[in-house]
């Protein structure tokens, strides 16, 4: 029998104004063959909220600071079960959305874990990381990305202004 230690997490899917999302290319140092794609985030500290805890990641990992408050609700949650360094974990996680025109990653946050288990990121375009043949997760990231993405377009276009004139301003 498997023993799980119980984990709370908050991820970031952070999608750039071309589309594409951010992901970092991990492996799990007790099986270092094991190579996958990520998304920025990680476990709660104690007493954190998802929302705080994902913006304290993505300041970790990617250099990009925020307010917890602009993050908004979470979009997506999951449990989860996966071993990662000899210790199977079962994880309550929360996925944020967080559109930004483009950002340049700055990893300088990378804790001990981090440096020695992520070798890389990259911005993936939707269709080409689901057609790509790599692992990532969540295993359904394609999908859940279409679906959030579709949903904050809708919320975002809002009600048409009226047209014309006559107004002040």
């Amino acid at each position: 029998m498997t023993v799980y230690t119980p984990r709370r997490a908050a991820r970031v899917l952070l999608v750039d104004a071309g589309g594409r999302v951010l992901l970092f290319r991990g492996s799990d140092p007790a099986r270092p063959e094991h190579h996958y794609w990520f998304t920025p985030g990680g476990g709660l500290d104690p007493g954190e909220t998802p929302a705080q805890g994902a913006a304290r990641e993505l300041a970790e990992e990617t250099g990009l600071r925020l307010d917890p408050a602009e993050l908004g609700d979470a979009v997506f949650a999951q449990t989860i079960e996966f071993p990662f360094d000899g210790v199977w974990y079962r994880q309550q996680q929360e996925f944020f959305l967080l559109r930004v025109p483009d950002w340049e990653v700055d990893t300088a946050g990378f804790d001990e874990i981090e440096r020695a288990s992520v070798s890389g990121y990259r911005w993936w375009p939707v269709d080409e990381l689901a057609g790509s043949g790599e692992r990532y997760y969540p295993e359904d990231l394609p999908a859940v990305l279409d679906r959030v993405l579709a949903a904050s377009a809708v919320f975002a276009a809002g009600p048409v202004p009226p047209r014309g004139g006559g107004g002040s301003c």
